[in-house]
């Protein structure tokens, strides 16, 4: 898409739109022509000279649920086709996933943990550890190697780049002290196991043990894990797998369980704080984090569930060192366009990253067309893409183009950079943008409309000169442009298939207020 206007600094020039009803999705629009802004158009102006963050990269979750569709619903040309649109660098260029370290409610197995010995017994030295018997990907395989570790192989093989963060959901029950997976409960903190005083025999040290166990069985099933959360939603008890932590007791097992444990073994390997959403984020967080405590960690993981969301605010500017990653939003099968896209492009894609995110990674990356496989009964979503259950058809859903946006015109390790924004908050206000620069000098940017009728924006790059780019910006909308010195991704969405949604009941009862 080469422009000729001598007044452009660049060889190639892709801009995209999607509307927030998947109209259009991510339709090619011809290059604007430069000129003047047009006198209703919002200015927005591109300024690489105000630099931020490094972008890491966007994904979702490889749950149970989402690898036994990709793996069981689909046959093989059916799922090479697929993720090779997600995650290959020349497609949709996602390049990131989570995985649950143990189940979690959306799973299409029994719940289980790596190492699940009966209440009262105990494994001090962790013999009885397995992420699962069998062939990967075989019909009798168990646990992770039934159908997760599988998918990771296949994607690896895509895009070997890919970053995988595991959460654990709870540790095995015999370290806990309810003796259950489910509704909460806590480590045995302090307690001893084995035959000894010393600190190395507290269940505190064997669950840090436990993660190094492992990375260690993902390495060698060719799988790297880039890092890790210590608990998914700490403050949450709920009646799938969970367990409860304080703030200040994964600042104290970070800090002296499980960092020095990494680093006598993958010194490398990431360690995030908290993995919840900003309801707990109620205080400053050196509150309960100290600056040494803090240094065991590599940033702050935050889902986009409940709010206040400007509880970010008590964090993300304390440990300035500190990455912050976007670890879970799960998606809801039945919800207004309006409420999808002021949290999708809205709040994530354009309030989080401008406020310092610098990973989005959604929750499941596939569902079927009920809301299914799940566990609990946390029903009524959707995944980033849904999959027929039966035939392996596939549709794609606006969090799909949401994370698109960004992994086709955004090449990980690019800057965020500063851009014009009329949107305070990213669901009020007018349009809303973030710019990138690349490490090759290519530029990037996001363009987003937090209302119900069309935009006018004008775009201009600071040092430029004072010429412009008129573009609309669709309803509840994004526009994207990419502008480079070479050839860029111009790859097309496929079209989605045919076949009925089949929404299951939402229920309510699992989630706090506003999440």
């Amino acid at each position: 898409m080469a422009n000729t206007d001598s007044e452009n600094r660049f060889s190639t020039e892709f801009w995209t739109a999607t509307s927030g009803d998947l109209k259009q999705r991510r339709d090619h629009l011809e290059t604007p022509k430069f000129g003047d802004p047009e006198t209703d158009a919002a200015k927005i102006v591109i300024d690489p000279s105000e630099r931020h963050q490094d972008w890491l990269g966007q994904g979702a979750a490889i749950t149970d649920s989402a690898a036994s569709l990709i793996w069981g619903a689909m046959d093989k040309q059916q799922r090479d086709a697929l993720l090779h649109e997600l995650f290959d660098p020349e497609q949709g260029g996602f390049s990131s996933v989570r995985v649950p370290l143990g189940s979690c409610d959306f799973s299409s197995q029994d719940y289980y943990t790596y190492d699940d010995v009966p209440f009262g017994e105990h494994d001090f030295k962790l013999e009885k550890f397995s992420v699962g018997e069998g062939t990967p990907g075989a019909a009798d395989a168990t646990k992770d190697l039934k159908y997760i570790v599988p998918v990771l192989q296949e994607i690896l093989k895509i895009n070997p780049a890919l970053k995988i963060i595991a959460s654990p959901w709870s540790a095995p029950a015999w370290m806990k002290d309810t003796g259950h997976l489910t509704y909460g409960g806590r480590l045995r903190f302090g307690q001893y196991t084995g035959n000894g005083y010393g600190k190395e025999f507290t269940f505190d040290a064997v669950y840090a043990r436990y993660f190094v166990k492992y990375i260690e069985a993902y390495q060698q099933l060719g799988i790297p894990i880039y890092g890790v959360t210590i608990q998914n939603e700490p403050s949450n008890a709920a009646h799938w797998p969970a367990m409860i932590w304080t703030p200040s007791e994964i600042a104290e097992f970070g800090y002296q369980y499980l960092r020095p444990a990494f680093d006598r073994t993958f010194p490398a390997t990431k360690i995030y704080f908290l993995d919840d959403s900003f309801s707990a984020l109620n205080e400053p967080i050196t509150d309960n984090v100290t600056p040494e405590q803090a240094a065991a960690f590599d940033g702050l993981a935050v889902h986009t569930y409940s709010g206040p969301y400007d509880n970010l605010f008590n964090a993300n500017r304390a440990f300035p060192n500190w990455q912050m990653v976007m670890t879970e939003r799960r998606c809801m099968m039945e919800e207004s366009t309006e409420n999808a896209s002021h949290i999708m492009p809205g709040i994530i894609g354009n309030w989080l990253v401008r406020n310092g995110l610098n990973m989005i990674t959604l929750w499941n990356l596939a569902l079927d067309e009920r809301g299914l496989p799940n566990a609990a009964d946390s029903t009524g979503r959707e995944g980033v893409v849904t999959i027929d259950h039966t035939t392996g058809k596939v549709q794609r859903n606006l969090e799909y183009f949401m994370l698109r946006n960004f992994g086709q015109d955004v090449p990980v390790g690019s800057k965020v950079i500063g851009s014009s924004n009329y949107t305070p908050d990213g669901f009020s206000g007018g349009i809303g943008s973030v710019a990138f620069e690349a490490p090759d000098g290519s530029i990037s940017a996001h363009l987003y409309n937090p209302t119900g009728k069309p935009l006018k924006a004008a775009v201009t790059i600071s040092g430029h000169g004072t010429d412009w780019q008129n573009v609309t910006v669709p309803a509840w909308g994004t526009v994207t442009l990419h502008k480079a010195n070479h050839a860029v991704n111009e790859s097309e969405v496929p079209a989605d298939d045919e076949f009925k949604l089949n929404p299951s009941p939402y229920n309510t009862d699992d989630v706090a207020p506003g999440k």
